[in-house]
């Protein structure tokens, strides 16, 4: 009987999600299917482990739109409410996993050049080999916070502070980015806004000067 299956498939979700809450081994099959969506967003939940990216405003109304649907009658079941519960867990959590899903794929904004600062004066910021290939190294240049970002034999210098509001960016290994943690924006590691439709366009990242001596050590100009 249908009623049956429904039941049955409800038992067996309950299942699945526990065992991925619980951190043990995932059994699952083709006939698991139908389910995925939940069993993708318990995932979701139980590897949410990094502070970044926080839920966006987008994020939160379509989440509500979809859990604010009016399903068909006789359809609501103990399986439903269970997705629905999952999808607001995973929302409460972190919103990154369940995002993916939903929000358009993320495209990165040039709005123009980045600015320049002046290089009134030069910082020594150690030797080439000490940087990692991608990885930005914090530095403060004087009076200015940068990021130093090795590309090759050449370093990329960029401001530390987002350029809406003056808060310092903090650099999200694993989504290899810049978030500014005041209003959760990012940034790649060329300075420009990694953006969505519903976000705002912004100016990207200003600039510094970097040079390499003649042995070897990287220079950052800066006030």
């Amino acid at each position: 009987m249908p009623e049956d299956d429904e039941r049955k498939r409800s038992r067996r979700l309950e299942r699945v999600t526990r065992d991925l809450l619980a951190g043990r081994r995932l059994k699952i099959g083709p006939a698991d299917a139908p389910d995925r969506d939940a069993i993708r967003a318990a995932a979701a939940l139980a590897g949410a482990r990094e502070h970044y990216p926080r839920m966006t405003p987008g994020f939160r109304r379509r989440l509500a739109a979809a859990l604010n649907r009016t399903p068909e009658p006789g359809l609501l079941s103990r399986r439903s409410a269970l997705v629905a519960g999952l999808a607001a867990a995973v929302g409460a959590v972190t919103g990154a996993g369940v995002a993916r899903l939903l929000e358009p794929a993320p495209t990165v904004a040039h709005l123009g050049s980045p600015t320049r600062f002046p290089a009134l004066r030069w910082y020594d910021a150690g030797p080439l080999s000490a940087f990692r290939e991608g990885v930005p190294v914090r530095f403060q240049a004087g009076s200015v916070g940068a990021y130093l970002v090795r590309k090759g034999d050449t370093v990329v210098g960029l401001s530390s502070v987002c350029t809406h509001l003056p808060c310092e960016l903090n650099w999200v290994a694993g989504a290899q980015q810049f978030n500014c943690p005041c209003h959760n924006i990012d940034f790649d590691t060329d300075g420009f806004q990694i953006t969505s439709p519903e976000a705002y366009p912004l100016p990207p990242l200003p600039h510094l000067e970097v040079r390499l001596s003649p042995t070897g050590r990287v220079q950052v100009g800066a006030t």
